[in-house]
């Protein structure tokens, strides 16, 4: 008798109730041939009736309840430190999965060949519709680029990739690849860097073996990390574009919040640090110290000139340790540092990260 597949699929919330039900309602609707398909959600200390709402509407659903906002890292890493299956399922609780998606997902893990595909990442899709702009609106996606949406019920528009899986671009930041292209134009190769944890299957057996998700890295950049030690060991990444979700992009988090600045910050020196090749890490802490600069010339008093420069003072603070696991990370690597990064190469998008 075949022995199905364990896949667990894992939803990290905090505060966002309101969001919780469409997302579980597209993974409940979910059927994985040969698989058996569980959902944990890992609530982090939320205050909004997110429990009673699982409680009362989602009885089937597993529960993980922290005591502490753990962040998305930290919740993965709760949500899976007694799993033993096969397959982790990540979706993120402000996007929703397609049907058939999570099947299309497992299958290119198991698929004749893929015997070294660590992650299959999905083609995610912002939410709704957006049309040009000839500046900058409240409504842009990242509060920077040239696009609004479109007010429901009103006709045009396009649908915007918000990732084909993740980039490191030659700054060192880590990026979606295809941000903001437009769906009819992603022709995107299969093979990319990393995988984006707001939709993706990662194989557990690789993912554990490499350290799974650094919990310390709370929020940002935690999907990269992985990804690099991931590759570094031999593992690839598989861009499915057959699968898609849809990501009402921020809608838990507030990509322009002082929240986002100080992670994105302190997380991307880290990550680059542990794990890019030495010029790349100098121009990773060259861009962000002009960034720091611009900031505080700029606006000092605001609260994300603020958390940038905290984010910059821990990124320095923990050099040290940093360093170490530079080390200690890449022991034993299957790939040198170069080789690792090498298919960024053949497909980076704009920058999502901090400036």
């Amino acid at each position: 008798m075949t022995v199905p597949l364990h896949v667990r699929a894992v939803v990290v919330t905090w505060q966002a109730a309101h969001l919780l039900p469409a997302c579980l309602d597209s993974l409940l609707r979910q059927d994985v041939p040969g698989a058996e398909l569980e959902v944990v959600v890992v609530d982090n200390a939320s205050t909004d009736g997110t429990r009673e709402l699982l409680a009362r509407d989602y009885p089937g659903v597993r529960v993980v309840a922290s005591d502490t906002n753990r962040g998305f890292a930290g919740g993965v890493a709760l949500g899976t430190e007694d799993f033993d299956g096969d397959v982790v399922l990540l979706l993120n609780n402000d996007a929703e999965l397609a049907e058939g998606a999570a099947a299309v997902l497992v299958d290119a893990l198991r698929a004749p060949g893929a015997e070294r595909v660590a992650a299959a990442t999905a083609r995610i899709l912002l939410a709704g519709r957006y049309r040009p702009t000839a500046g900058v609106t409240a409504g842009s996606p990242d509060g920077r680029s040239p696009w609004e949406p479109v007010p429901d019920g009103e006709p045009g528009g396009v649908v915007l990739v918000n990732s084909t899986g993740n980039v490191v671009g030659p700054d060192g930041a880590g990026t979606d690849r295809d941000w903001l292209v437009p769906a009819d134009r992603e022709h995107a190769p299969a093979d990319v860097f990393g995988f984006c944890g707001g939709a993706a299957a990662l194989r557990w057996t690789a993912a554990a073996a490499v350290g799974g998700f650094d919990a310390e890295l709370f929020l940002y950049y935690e999907d990269t990390d992985l990804s690099w030690r991931l590759r570094a060991h031999g593992w690839d990444v598989r861009y499915v574009r057959e699968a898609e979700a849809r990501h009402r992009h921020a809608a838990s988090s507030g990509a322009t919040s002082p929240r986002f600045r100080y992670y994105n910050t302190r997380n991307s020196l880290t990550v680059v640090t542990r794990h890019a090749p030495a010029p790349l890490v100098l121009r990773s802490w060259l861009r962000q110290a002009a960034g720091l600069l611009r900031a505080l010339l700029r606006e000092p008093r605001a609260a994300r000139t603020r958390a940038r420069a905290t984010g910059f003072r821990d990124a320095v603070a923990r050099l040290p340790r940093t360093l170490r696991e530079r080390r200690s990370l890449w022991r034993g690597a299957a790939r040198t540092r170069p080789a690792a990064l090498a298919v960024s190469a053949a497909g980076r998008g704009p920058r999502t990260g901090s400036a």
